[in-house]
């Protein structure tokens, strides 16, 4: 099982490219089973949740090709003959159940396997399911499985969600682009990946208003044709990396980053001590002499402070000037990375949904556990900071998420090495 060595106290000093976005490329390659015209993926990540999803695409009969050499994805669903999305797949990964929708608007029924994916918490999969049942699905779960059907197919509905969920946006999205009739989904989520996922569906000639707002609306079309789509920048990976000048010092441009993506993420950054400023290719983040400032960050859907930034943002608090207070809204059981940040030397106290950190001069290298995606690259980002060197191990979860990552790292000074146990 592959770890990481991070040797901490080098500035950092150069550019790093932003991949296509993880979740955005999640959601979009389930589209293709909404047409049985080709779909084209450009600027799509290399990661294994790619790879996940890539196998149970072919497992349902679509053909996927590509990224192997370039960041180009191509998709055809033109001869699905398979209808069940099987456990041994789904239960590597929670964007699985995004296949759900499409099966059952395109031929009507659909068995799948409850997913699985990272432990943040329970994530229940009960709003996909109310979601579908308002364009009259009819669901019935038994052994693990959610059996779908909708023998007349899909009609339009009104979709009130009683909390905003992104997967479950997406997954009736996607739903209704075939649905006879108007579908308005309310409370909807109002991530970049669902406007990236919106104007992907259109460009497949699917007929959708209000993206980016609490209320989209679908008109349902007979038919979807193929597509071309560059997948968005990845938000996450763009904040991780901002956050690495930030942490150990130095200067960076993130190529393809764009403030709108993460917004509340760039003003706790700036209230911290840190530079942020638009670039003609990107963003440029900057830490002068000296520790940053302590500040408080509250998780939001977006366009508040990204759930996903969270465990990364408490690596740059642990040696902040101060006292800072991290509010966990989102996931429960999200601070798992806090035991091994303490490890480091870090002085952080959790209660609940909330985590305080009292900033410390500087962190300790020391053997660390990664408990999720999230939580791996908040380790390494630590270990940055750190004296001496930091082990991260169980970095499995970090491939989900991160491509080279050491390679992105170590090209702007960084000391970082995968050690690869055979």
């Amino acid at each position: 099982m592959d770890s990481i060595v991070v040797t901490g106290g080098a500035e950092l000093s150069g550019q790093i490219p932003i991949a296509g976005a993880k979740n955005a490329c999640l959601t979009l390659m389930p589209a293709t089973l909404l047409s049985e015209e080709p779909l084209t993926l450009t600027n799509a990540p290399r990661l294994s949740d790619i790879a996940t999803m890539t196998a149970l695409l072919r497992s349902l009969g679509a053909e996927v090709t590509g990224l192997q050499e370039g960041r180009v994805l191509s998709m055809s669903s033109h001869a699905l003959d398979n209808h069940v999305a099987d456990y041994d797949i789904v239960r590597k990964m929670r964007a699985s159940i995004l296949v759900l929708g499409p099966l059952l608007a395109r031929d009507g029924h659909a068995i799948v396997s409850l997913p699985g994916g990272c432990a943040i918490g329970a994530r229940p999969v009960d709003l996909h399911l109310t979601a579908l049942e308002a364009l009259g699905a009819e669901l019935d779960l038994r052994d693990g499985y959610v059996h779908a059907k909708a023998p007349g197919g899909l009609k339009g509905g009104r979709v009130t969600f009683s909390k905003v969920s992104v997967g479950a946006t997406e997954n009736v999205l996607m739903a209704a682009t075939l649905a006879r009739g108007t579908t308005v989904i309310e409370n909807a989520a109002r991530e970049p990946e669902i406007a990236d996922l919106a104007r992907c569906l259109r460009r497949m000639g699917a007929q959708i208003d209000g993206e980016g707002t609490g209320t989209i609306t679908v008109e349902g079309v007979e038919r979807l044709s193929g597509a071309t789509h560059p997948v968005v920048p990845d938000r996450i990976e763009l904040g991780t990396y901002m956050l690495a000048p930030a942490i150990c010092g130095g200067s960076v441009e993130c190529l393809g980053g764009r403030i709108e993506l993460i917004a509340a993420f760039c003003e706790r950054l700036e209230a911290a001590g840190i530079s942020v400023e638009e670039t003609e290719r990107g963003l440029r983040v900057s830490r002068g002499n000296g520790r940053a400032r302590a500040v408080d960050v509250t998780t939001e859907p977006f366009p508040g402070f990204p759930t996903d930034l969270q465990a990364q943002m408490m690596a740059l608090l642990c040696t902040a000037e101060g006292t800072s207070t991290l509010h966990e809204t989102i996931f429960e059981n999200r601070f798992m990375h806090a035991p091994e940040l303490i490890r480091m030397g870090a002085r952080i106290e959790v209660s609940g949904g909330t985590a305080v950190v009292h900033g410390v001069e500087r962190l300790k290298g020391a053997p660390v556990m990664a408990t999720d995606l999230r939580a791996s690259v908040s380790l390494i980002l630590a270990g940055l900071a750190a004296e001496g060197d930091t082990v991260v191990n169980r970095v499995y979860h970090l491939d989900r998420g991160y491509e080279q990552v050491e390679d992105k790292l170590g090209a702007v000074g960084a000391r970082v090495e995968r050690i690869t146990e055979r």
